[in-house]
């Protein structure tokens, strides 16, 4: 039981397949990703995962756009500490060489982490496909230039496969890890599943915990009870409760989290902290 330890909050605030047609919150541009970014900085959060969409809207790996991003939250008040994360999707282009473009921004575009998916899966109406050595190659680009892997983890088979990794030399302690439940074809969000995904994982990492859809509030409760914080925002979940009545915004769900946060006596832990704890000097 994690309660009266300081916790994380890692946003997720855009994603691959929210659009402002399914909800007007949903941040798209620069200026909006930003704009969200900088309200959950002032709440205290900690780490950000960056999702870049095109002049259509759609997801792009296209590294230009993340680095103006990056570059933008640095120069936000408490922006240099934030532990700002990049995704390396394969659910539109399972490619190694696409999903590593990211991967060479340098300077101050150069983001501190880029999600690592530890196998392929099933969602509701599509697939992400991450073969074995696509994996392998894109941990392998992280550690050559030196951005932390943002394991993703939906069922217990991923969790092994991050100790094969830690094994093979290709990632390195500490790790931190998303532990993502709800997912139609992954763990649920059940003390049984999360418990065994938690011990299949290498010891010692830093983990949050999220939840897709109508489970993003029980699931997060669960990331304060059980593991390190939570993952949360607009590319989990549109939907402030579980009768989809009202909208949530990022900001919206930030807050909930935090105030749930203190029925457990967990107060936000610094960003140095966290930084501290991941192995990552400013």
């Amino acid at each position: 039981m994690q309660v009266g330890l300081p916790f994380i909050v890692n946003l997720a605030c855009t994603g691959v397949i929210p659009t402002q047609t399914m909800s007007a919150h949903v941040p798209i541009t620069h200026e909006e990703i930003i704009e969200d970014v900088a309200r959950a900085l002032a709440l205290g959060v900690q780490m950000v995962h960056l999702h870049a969409r095109d002049a259509e809207g759609l997801q792009t790996a296209d590294p230009e756009p993340y680095g103006r991003l990056v570059e933008a939250i640095r120069a936000l008040p408490g922006g240099r500490c934030l532990v700002v994360g990049v995704t390396t999707s394969g659910r539109q282009d399972a490619s190694f060489e696409s999903r590593a473009r990211v991967l060479d921004l340098d300077g101050d575009a150069r983001p501190d982490m880029a999600s690592l998916t530890l196998s392929s899966l099933n969602f509701a109406q599509s697939a992400s496909v991450s073969q074995p050595d696509t994996i392998r190659r894109l941990a392998q680009r992280m550690r050559e230039r030196g951005i932390k892997p943002e394991l993703e983890v939906f069922d217990v088979g991923m969790a092994n496969f991050a100790r094969v990794l830690l094994n093979e030399g290709l990632i390195e302690a500490p790790l931190y890890v998303n532990v993502l439940l709800g997912n139609i074809a992954g763990a649920q969000p059940d003390l049984i599943q999360l418990a065994a995904i938690l011990a299949a994982l290498p010891p010692g990492c830093v983990v949050a915990i999220a939840g897709l859809g109508r489970f993003q509030l029980g699931a997060n409760g669960l990331g304060l009870l059980m593991a390190d914080g939570v993952r949360v925002g607009l590319e989990d979940n549109l939907w402030f409760d579980r009768q989809r009545s009202t909208a949530a915004s990022n900001e919206s769900l930030v807050r909930r989290v935090i105030k749930q946060a203190e029925l457990f006596e967990r107060p936000l832990l610094s960003r140095t902290e966290l930084r501290n704890r991941l192995g990552m000097v400013l």
